[in-house]
């Protein structure tokens, strides 16, 4: 599935840290790591159908498949026309390939007793972020949303400005499904906890 959670979120919250450790921005002593780091993190991507390995492998396929039908123009003037269509076709399949990959796309969720950040990453780079306290966050799954099947969004926020924002859009409805199940267990123990 194209997210993990760190630690994995069927897991025990973390322990108690030792006496006299302190825990900065932690409402919850005893629930998060000494460091101030999230109890839980949740990586989300797109799906990925080819890797930086198979991106050489096809580029080098393409390159020794079109080589071999030039070695019979070696020496002639013919065989430099063809090898400039062909580098040309090397160089269009290598831009397509790298536009349609869309590492920059991903979605980050941190959660502590306290609060919760959600940030986006769109795919020009571009950092947007989110802020809530998950015992006052809402989860919904909505089944049929215009023509998207399981959207996925939280609501919550600030109380000045609370929002709703969405969650694995680039995720398959089944897994929007298997991660709102996944979330809503990880939500609630943290409500237990309070």
């Amino acid at each position: 599935m194209p997210y993990r959670w760190t630690p994995d979120h069927t897991a025990a919250l973390p322990d108690t840290p030792p006496a006299g450790t302190p825990l900065p921005g932690t409402a919850l002593p005893g629930t998060c790591p000494p460091d101030g780091a999230p109890a839980l993190r949740l990586d989300l991507w797109p799906h990925r159908s080819l890797p930086a390995r198979g991106f050489a492998v096809v580029i080098w396929i393409m390159f020794g498949g079109a080589l071999l039908p030039l070695i019979p123009f070696i020496g002639s003037i013919a065989f430099w026309v063809l090898l400039l269509f062909m580098m040309t076709a090397l160089a269009a399949l290598w831009i397509a390939l790298r536009r349609s990959d869309r590492d920059r796309l991903r979605e980050e969720l941190l959660i502590w007793p306290d609060r919760l950040a959600l940030t986006h990453w769109t795919e020009k780079g571009e950092a947007l972020t989110w802020r809530a306290n998950p015992y006052w966050v809402r989860l919904t799954l909505h089944p049929k949303s215009g023509q998207i099947e399981n959207y996925l969004t939280l609501a919550g926020g600030d109380q000045d400005a609370p929002r709703e924002v969405q969650l694995g859009t680039f995720l398959s409805p089944e897994e929007r499904k298997s991660l709102h199940d996944d979330l809503a267990r990880v939500l609630s123990r943290f409500r237990d906890v309070r």
